[in-house]
């Protein structure tokens, strides 16, 4: 829909995404030949990909997000890590950069952060690249499993350490900066309902946290998107325990689950990524920026909602929901055919209301009112998540899911 929506559109090759999607020199070629100005890189394939931000801004296009350096600097886990400790954001206790060729410091380190320990992939994303490890004996054997696992998945063996939280919240913190000393933060997210690291239900904004930390939280990243001259749109990621918070990772793009953030403050967040780009320095202040309200995004996939095998295929039959307070993102409609090459991300169901039951039991109405048929999808689980009592009453972690599939 959105190519049928476009004014030019450009094939940039076949259906595998190493010989298109991911394919530099054919997105320039296409953005050459179009006149294009600029490229904005979405939020997957090349979205985070430093070398790609490099080339286009070398082609002469202007690239819609951060620079390369700070792609960079903020792709690899361990400069991140340690330039987030620089700007005052608080972190996972861990190993001081990467993991050496020397074994007695790796056992010493571990040590002092105390098992379990998690072996981090610095390239690492997607919930690939971790490996947990519960006592001293499996350390070093584990610490090869997973360099040799990173080398192959991300082409960078370097892997380090922290502590494993056992049953943390995932919270994030979405931000705007200018790169000319201008940067707000849009109040905060819970992506804790996970299944294999992915995520596949988030609100705005984030409930029973711990109010002193949090503001704390939120000017750190404020302070560090300033720190690092950061331009664009970004997200801070954060595990919660006890009242604390300590970062993970930053996302130097907009997200999957950025709409929720625009519900609750009225701010068009790619709007604002095509304005910093074109050199606007920003216009809204900190204390203009609102959370009014709650919302809930479903991520709407192609799959078997039990055993979520990918369901490609036709769709025979669609019908979206709507009503006050309901909002979907998709690309599919009658017709179309969904392809086996990608995601299985096919749509997002994004519901507001005043109250965090309100957004929820909206979300549940308008579940029950898309209709998709010809494929299998995981509405089913949707449904089912936004009646769970323990999901109502925010009794949650990133291991809830896995666990409620699981009994």
């Amino acid at each position: 829909m959105h190519v049928r929506l476009a004014d030019e559109s450009v094939c940039i090759g076949p259906n595998s995404a190493a010989l298109s999607y991911l394919n530099i020199p054919a997105i320039i070629s296409a953005a050459e030949v179009t006149d294009t100005v600029a490229i904005h890189p979405g939020y997957g394939f090349l979205a985070e990909n430093a070398d790609f931000a490099e080339q286009v801004e070398k082609s002469g296009f202007i690239f819609i997000g951060p620079t390369a350096d700070t792609i960079r600097l903020m792709g690899n886990k361990v400069s991140a890590k340690q330039a987030m400790k620089a700007a005052g954001v608080p972190t996972v206790p861990g190993s001081e950069g990467a993991i050496t060729d020397d074994a007695k410091l790796t056992l010493e380190t571990a040590r002092e952060i105390g098992y379990p320990v998690l072996i981090k992939a610095a390239s690492g994303g997607g919930g690939r690249g971790m490996q947990v490890v519960y006592s001293e004996a499996a350390l070093l054997n584990a610490v090869q499993v997973t360099q040799s696992e990173a080398n192959a998945a991300f082409g960078d063996p370097t892997v380090y350490l922290e502590k494993f939280l056992d049953s943390p919240r995932h919270i994030e913190v979405q931000v705007l900066a200018d790169g000319q000393g201008n940067a707000v933060h849009l109040w905060d997210r819970d992506c804790s309902l996970q299944r294999r690291h992915q995520k596949v239900l988030e609100e705005a904004p984030a409930i029973n946290v711990d109010q002193e930390a949090r503001a704390a939280v939120l000017a750190a990243c404020v302070k560090a998107c300033k720190d690092i001259n950061y331009r664009g749109a970004g997200t801070f990621e954060f595990l919660y325990q006890n009242g604390e918070y300590f970062f993970i990772e930053m996302n130097t793009r907009v997200q999957v689950e950025h709409p929720v953030t625009e519900m609750i403050t009225g701010i068009d967040i790619v709007k604002a990524q095509l304005s910093i780009a074109s050199g606007e320095p920003l216009n809204i202040r900190q204390e203009d920026i609102i959370a009014r309200g709650h919302a809930v995004e479903c991520r709407v996939n192609a799959e078997d909602p039990v055993r979520f095998v990918p369901s490609p295929g036709e769709i025979r039959y669609y019908h979206a929901p709507g009503g006050n307070g309901v909002r979907v993102d998709s690309h599919i409609y009658s017709g179309y055919r969904v392809p086996p090459y990608y995601d299985s991300l096919i749509g997002k169901i994004i519901c507001w209301g005043s109250t965090r039951e309100n957004a929820l039991n909206r979300s549940r109405n308008a579940l029950d009112e898309m209709v998709i048929e010809g494929i299998q999808t995981n509405l089913p689980l949707h449904r089912r998540l936004v009646s769970d009592s323990g999901v109502r009453s925010m009794d949650i972690n990133i291991h809830y899911l896995e666990k409620l599939l699981k009994a």
